[in-house]
């Protein structure tokens, strides 16, 4: 039989502040990826060095858009996701908690024709952890609760960063969120659809704290509840 290619597959990265990391995070996709992805960086109106040192990297493969005005991670998000091209879309944050090493085995699953959406879960254990912060633990294991129970499902790890799609998966969904919303958004209205084939893959996490650049706070918890019981019953 013929071989067959795996899809061409797009990069999409929301980044605000990330000077300290945004290239090292790049040569990292790179290195698990090799020249074939898109990588789409979405600056959403950072005020450190970061536009600079893209503008001088000028790194073949990359494309980068620039907000006027920062707008958040689900604006971001959008933008990079009308922007990419590839037929499949994985999310790659632009901090270090997530190793692109893990990649290849979450996009497997798609390559393989099992899967229409993978999620890396922190939580499922199998891979490295950093310790970390107790209450952001029980916070995310709470919403991934409460989206179990909402959706009738068994994630691990309904916030984690690490998200690939077939594009057809995001056909038809409007992302309202700007904010970090965007994931109880987006996990919601893939489950809503109840047609999509979603697996887990267990993934490192080497988590920040606040002084290292960690932006999420409990306010986001509450938000995200809202969101999850919002768009479980509405669009």
């Amino acid at each position: 039989m013929p071989e067959t290619s795996a899809p061409a597959l797009s990069i999409v990265v929301p980044a605000y502040n990330e000077e300290a990391t945004i290239l090292e995070i790049l040569a990292r996709v790179r290195a698990a990826l090799g020249d074939a992805p898109e990588i789409v960086v979405v600056d959403d109106a950072s005020t450190d060095s970061m536009a600079r040192l893209l503008a001088e990297a000028a790194l073949p493969g990359v494309r980068v858009i620039r907000h006027a005005k920062n707008a958040g991670k689900g604006a971001a998000l959008r933008t990079g996701f009308a922007a990419a091209t590839g037929d499949v879309i994985c999310v790659q944050d632009a901090d270090l908690e997530y190793d692109p090493a893990d990649i290849p085995a979450l996009l497997a699953l798609i390559n393989d024709g099992h899967a229409d959406v993978v999620y890396g879960s922190r939580l499922s254990g199998g891979r490295p952890q950093r310790v970390f912060m107790f209450w952001h633990l029980v916070g995310n294991r709470a919403l991934t609760t409460l989206t179990n129970v909402l959706f009738n499902t068994t994630l691990t790890d309904m916030e984690t960063g690490y998200k690939v799609f077939r594009r057809e998966v995001l056909h038809g969904i409007v992302l309202r969120s700007n904010d970090f919303t965007v994931e109880p958004e987006l996990t919601a209205k893939i489950l809503k659809a109840k047609r999509w084939r979603i697996y887990e893959v267990p993934i490192s996490y080497h988590g920040r704290t606040y002084a290292e650049g960690k932006k999420i706070t409990w306010r986001h918890g509450i938000t995200a509840v809202i969101a999850l019981v919002r768009y479980r019953f509405a669009d």
